[in-house]
């Protein structure tokens, strides 16, 4: 996959996955992109641990992405493992109340869906119960929300972005209406949310194109209008295929997808799991 950067920028890509189960064949078709699109550029392929999940990160998971990686040829500098910077995403949320942007907020899935909420890209879209709740109210157990209807004083009426060479569009007044009003710091753990850290760290560590799969595009709005709110920039975004069983179903943890361990412990070799992916062999054998 090649990259364009439209700019003279030194190209930086990145590989981020949760060590909450084992790297499946996707994981590798996404990570190998990444990492070969950063060679094809000069440029630098990056590995964070998103290990923000305080309940389900486990070390074994962490330790096997590193061999698993490795043995599929991707080296990478040292990687940022997101459980030791959570000062750095307190800050963001401090910044953001300094603003007036978030609230705290006590409602649960369940509290979410009895009000008829409809689903939008994030899951159900949030009806706005607490909404008009002060952050000096925050109580322990609360999550922190973006506000997005506040937000939009803040952004102009329109944000683009660059998504597998096609600009999209944004328009910004619909934003509270189809996605509600995203998390930034979850409820009972305190930990931080996946839309904050990520933007965050791809701000923070330069990420010049962002190659990740189709199921989290529709996401992308909420990473755009963080940035816009914290004056980071917009990475390109390059939404690749997923990669399916045999049934069709996308491949996920969640399912128990097989894993790269599983081919490995099997013998099967690099160039099989390239094969897999619809990927030309590299290695010699």
């Amino acid at each position: 996959m090649a990259v364009a950067t439209g700019t003279a920028c030194r190209v930086i890509t990145r590989f981020a996955p949760s060590p909450t189960g084992p790297l499946h064949i996707g994981h590798a078709y996404s990570a190998i992109l990444a990492f070969e699109a950063a060679q094809k550029a000069g440029g630098t392929f990056l590995l964070r641990i998103e290990d923000f999940d305080s309940t389900r990160c486990k070390p074994d998971f962490e330790a096997q992405i590193y061999d698993d990686l490795a043995w599929l040829g991707l080296s990478w500098p040292a990687p940022r493992r997101q459980s030791d910077h959570m000062f750095d995403y307190a800050n963001v949320i401090a910044a953001l109340a300094d603003k007036n942007l978030v609230f705290p907020c006590s409602c649960n899935r369940r509290l979410i869906l009895e009000t008829g909420a409809g689903t939008g890209p994030d899951g159900p879209i949030y009806p706005g119960t607490c909404t008009n709740r002060p952050m000096d109210q925050a109580q322990s157990g609360d999550a922190i929300r973006l506000n997005l209807t506040k937000a939009l004083d803040h952004l102009p009426s329109q944000l683009s972005y660059i998504d597998t060479d096609e600009t999209v569009t944004l328009e910004t007044h619909n934003l509270p209406q189809t996605i509600g009003a995203p998390i930034l710091r979850r409820r009972d753990t305190g930990d931080p949310a996946y839309h904050l850290t990520c933007t965050h760290d791809d701000a923070l560590q330069g990420v010049t194109h962002i190659i990740r799969g189709a199921d989290v595009a529709a996401l992308t709005p909420i990473h755009i209008v963080l940035q816009h709110l914290m004056g980071w920039p917009t990475p390109r975004y390059i939404h690749h295929d997923l990669i399916t069983d045999e049934s069709g179903k996308r491949l996920a943890k969640i399912n128990k997808s097989k894993s790269i361990a599983s081919y490995r412990a099997e013998g099967a070799t690099q160039n099989d799991i390239r094969r897999m992916i619809g990927l030309p062999a590299s290695f010699r054998q």
